[in-house]
């Protein structure tokens, strides 16, 4: 900035050729100390703007023409339009993290240049038997380090990873495997016979895949088991395909960024799964996008608690390359192996569905940590309560909402500074709303069912929640009718979810759609009490199904789980009268079931389309009218 200031002289600057829209003039780097913004709609001749405090041998007339430079050679060419793909965060990761332990599983540590090896070595191997650009490769495995390295190896090979949920039956296995066509499937030795099984439902002209075997001993500790599979079943094993494959193999990059990586089937809450393809384009913005959100910093250490087989563990399989951090893999989630491997590993990072927060909770091994463990959970809204009792152990909590065909969180409750100021309960309400839309993540809304408007912010108003942008999926595959449904041409998936928006810009959900409950007329959201119910200090799990009422239509009826060890049990009426102090009465349950273990998919969600077939079955609830109006 200049010291001196001139005798302010007016200087005129006139825009010709203007489109209707506004202008602003600023320039920070001169002696301009006033600025006039000129609507372009409003002007009826050559607009001009008057700056004040210039120079006299600055004062001099200027002519800005609006027309904009040409493109005419300024277009997309191989140097700028390199499809995006997250395959090339392994590469990065080798030369810079080359000597760091990329993956610790057991006694076995591998390092970032091993990792980059060996996806090569499998790459080539999977070209070598005749896997091409487009086929379906599937894998079903725990978290293990193969699991990890095919994110990496099939499509390196130009393959579609499939990931395999491995609490699936052996029927519905089979299904998913002859309609992705799959070509081959890495099998774990624990899932030889269920694999076996699933085959065996193939109509006899149908041609089965191709079976590697992973041979792994905790598979013997942790199962009574074996691989009965004669040799003959499979081409090869995993760690022979390694040995045989060319370390130089020069993987094969997406012709397009619109090329499909995964393909996905959902988590069959609804019971009927579909099979959900995405992109190397939306997988690249994903795992940048949870990266960045959720801080997760250069070499992070990271426990896989969540399945590699739901969502590609949100994404974090290949985001924890492009941070060059540690993946500590485990076979099966135990609450106190859990909090062994975070002390033993000093974990930074880990996610897992609410039901892993009230496991870790429930633990008798708990012991609150020196330092902060970051835990993301998504999936079902997690009751405060249990956010209240995880962050007490010195887990830092970051909620998200996203769904598989998102691939995974688009929508963080990010933090303000200032509720660190508020009471810990009022936080606790705070971080269980699910949040904003992240950075790259286009927009995100709730929508009135029958208008398709925007429904009023104000923490109560319900609608559908439909979201826009690079990480929606590609579509469902083999299903043109669901893939239009679920987009629309006015340009938004339509998740399926209920939910409110707050004054604040912050999303609730509140239901799925499916799991609303209509009682006299009124909607019920199951959530608001599964949330109450999970205030109650003997209720260990609880979910919140509609039950048919011979008066209301409907009510609600809540299985519930209890805490172990308990002294003195509630009975139905207790929990019934605990739910009537915090609710209004058309939502307090009028039954309650007490179950031993809620069913659950893989992930940790509760099957409520199990629980509403029990509801159905239980036939009308009868309560008198008078006792009803009370």
């Amino acid at each position: 900035m200049c010291s001196t200031w001139f005798r302010w002289r007016p200087v005129k600057l006139t825009f010709k050729d203007l489109t209707d829209s506004a202008l602003v003039c600023n320039d920070y780097n001169s002696n301009f100390r006033r600025s006039t913004l000129v609507p372009i709609h409003e002007a009826k001749r050559s607009t001009y703007l008057i700056f004040t405090n210039i120079s006299k041998k600055a004062s001099k007339h200027f002519v800005i023409s609006s027309k904009s430079i040409s493109t005419q050679d300024l277009k997309p060419r191989p140097a700028n339009s390199s499809p995006l793909t997250p395959l090339g965060f392994l590469e990065r990761a080798a030369t810079i993290y080359g000597d760091s332990p990329s993956i610790i599983y057991g006694d076995t540590t591998y390092t970032w240049s091993d990792t980059h090896r060996r996806c090569l070595q499998l790459a080539s191997s999977l070209s070598s038997i005749g896997i091409q650009r487009g086929h379906i490769v599937s894998v079903i495995s725990p978290n293990t380090p193969p699991m990890y390295e095919l994110h990496f190896a099939v499509p390196m090979a130009g393959a579609i990873l499939n990931t395999i949920n491995t609490r699936l039956d052996a029927r519905t296995i089979s299904i998913l495997l002859s309609h992705s066509e799959s070509k081959l499937i890495f099998v774990d030795q624990a899932f030889c016979a269920l694999i076996q099984d699933a085959l065996a439902l193939f109509p006899p002209e149908t041609k089965r895949p191709m079976l590697v075997l992973i041979a792994d001993d905790a598979a013997a500790e942790e199962s009574s088991s074996s691989c009965i599979m004669i040799d003959n079943d499979f081409v090869d094993s995993y760690e022979e395909m390694i040995r045989k494959g060319d370390s130089d193999f020069r993987w094969i990059r997406p012709v397009s960024e619109w090329d499909p990586i995964v393909l996905n089937y959902t988590s069959g809450t609804t019971s009927s799964p579909k099979g959900v393809v995405q992109c190397h384009r939306g997988i690249f913005i994903i795992t940048l996008d949870v990266l960045l959100e959720w801080e997760v910093t250069k070499q992070s250490v990271y426990l896989w608690t969540l399945p590699m087989f739901h969502g590609n563990g949100w994404s974090l399989t290949w985001g924890m390359a492009a941070v060059g951090g540690t993946n500590i893999c485990v076979r099966k989630f135990d609450a106190a192996l859990i909090y062994t491997l975070i002390r033993r590993h000093h974990v930074t990072h880990l996610c897992g569905a609410p039901v892993v927060l009230n496991m870790l909770t429930n633990s008798p091994t708990n012991r609150p940590f020196d330092w902060p463990v970051k835990i993301l959970t998504c999936g079902a809204p997690p009751p405060s309560e249990v956010l209240l009792r995880t962050e007490s152990l010195g887990f830092d909590v970051t909620h998200g909402y996203g769904l598989t065909e998102t691939a995974g969180p688009v929508v963080f409750c990010s933090w303000k500074a200032e509720w660190n100021q508020l009471s810990t309960t009022e936080r606790a309400r705070l971080k269980s709303r699910q949040g904003v839309r992240t950075v790259a993540m286009t927009a995100v809304d709730v929508v009135d069912q029958k208008t398709g408007e925007s429904v009023k912010r104000d923490g109560v108003s319900i609608g559908e929640i439909v979201l826009r942008g690079g990480s929606i999926m590609l579509g469902y595959l083999k299903d043109r009718d669901a893939t239009t449904k679920s987009m629309t041409d006015e340009g938004w998936f339509f998740s399926g979810d209920v939910g409110v928006m707050h004054p604040d810009g912050y999303l609730e959900i509140k239901d799925r759609l499916k799991d609303v409950i209509i009682s006299g007329g009124e909607n019920l959201s199951s959530v608001e009490v599964e949330s109450v119910l999970y205030m109650n200090p003997s209720v260990n799990e609880a979910a919140v199904v509609a039950r048919p009422d011979e008066f209301w239509g409907e009510t609600p009826c809540a299985f519930v789980s209890l805490r172990e060890g308990l002294a003195q049990k509630p009975t139905e009426k207790e929990i019934i009268e605990h739910c009537r102090e915090k609710l209004p009465r058309f939502m307090v349950p009028k039954t309650v079931v007490f179950m031993t273990e809620l069913p659950k998919t893989s992930t940790g969600k509760i099957q409520k389309y199990l629980l509403r077939e029990m509801g159905m079955s239980m036939g009308h609830a009868k309560h008198p009218r008078w006792e009803e109006k009370k």
